[in-house]
């Protein structure tokens, strides 16, 4: 590229930063004009999701910084994510009858879907119609005012394995989903995420207990994707996740991507150095830092550091913090 067209570029990515940052600066009271009004309300006004969801935005860039073309190409594109309203699809394609020698009930296909990204990645979980019914149960208890007016599928005497039966359920439990993911109080409980996430994190766990790790982080791998986001104002609460692929990853002797992992998870408790999660991350990070050459003083300094500041105590190695994760 010759000297013109690389000006040309950097002043492209220059003014494109500039938009981002004025659009991230941007008077709250302006975005809310312009937000869709569908979404339900948790306490009787309306939410916009997507500067609730959101990180703030306010610390932006000079134009006038001296970042090189490629470093201004990643702000620019971490910032564009930032801005873009993040949400969640539910579709229910597809069901399946399961039968054991006492019971008989269908399982639901739930297809979830990330929208306003790039990210084409998709979920895919089943849950059955008692999985819905404790979920209902549940969410009645901590929002019963907010669940006033939320309809659930009732059952029925017979015929609940006819094919007419099961395609209504389909599109009750699809508008079902949506209309609780709506409500900004139920989409952030923990009710709503372990519906969506913990059957199959204690089956990741109990393969890890069981020293089935190839199988723990098949399953931990998929689930990790939908816990990010259904989590996004909450981002320390996937660290034992983390922790748990790169325990997987450490046993299966795959040190780098054990690693990769690891400074995912401790970027995380940047600023929660009393989780219990962080001593036992940073003396695993430093031995896997050691073992692949990479630099573990700064790891060692941090170790030291709050050593000094704590009273000794006794601390769990990761992976015994790991398997006593979703023991009941």
């Amino acid at each position: 590229m010759d000297q013109d067209s690389h000006c040309t570029a950097e002043r492209e990515l220059l003014e494109a930063v500039s938009r981002i940052t004025t659009f991230s600066t941007t008077n709250p009271a302006d975005k809310e004009e312009n937000q869709p009004k569908a979404e339900i309300s948790c306490h009787l006004r309306k939410e916009n999701p997507e500067k609730d969801d959101l990180k703030d935005s306010n610390a932006t860039l000079s134009p006038h910084s001296s970042m090189t073309t490629k470093e201004l190409q990643e702000y620019w594109r971490n910032e564009k994510s930032q801005c873009r309203q993040v949400k969640l699809l539910f579709e229910i394609p597809s069901t399946r009858i399961v039968e054991h020698h006492l019971s008989k009930y269908v399982m639901y296909k739930i297809i979830i879907l990330q929208t306003g990204s790039f990210d084409s990645n998709k979920s895919v979980i089943e849950r059955r119609y008692s999985d819905f019914e404790k979920l209902h149960r549940n969410l009645l208890e901590e929002f019963s005012e907010e669940m006033e007016d939320v309809t659930f599928p009732k059952k029925t005497l017979t015929g609940n394995f006819t094919e007419e039966i099961i395609n209504e359920r389909k599109l009750a439990f699809k508008d079902y989903l949506r209309l609780l993911y709506s409500m900004k109080c139920v989409r952030r409980s923990k009710k709503f995420i372990d519906f969506l996430t913990r059957p199959e994190l204690q089956e990741a766990y109990g393969c890890l207990r069981g020293g089935q790790y190839p199988k723990a982080l098949e399953i931990l791998l998929e689930v990790i994707g939908l816990q990010e986001r259904l989590t996004r104002g909450n981002p320390v609460s996937i660290v034992p996740t983390l922790c748990a692929i790169m325990v997987c990853h450490k046993d299966l002797e795959n040190p780098a991507s054990a690693f990769e992992y690891g400074e995912k998870a401790l970027s995380r408790l940047r600023v929660h150095s009393s989780h219990r999660y962080y001593i036992p991350l940073l003396e695993t990070m430093i031995t896997l830092a050691y073992e692949l050459g990479k630099d573990f003083l700064s790891l060692q300094e941090k170790l030291e550091e709050w050593k000094a500041k704590k009273d000794p105590v006794r601390v769990f190695t990761l992976k015994e913090l790991a398997v006593r994760e979703y023991v009941q």
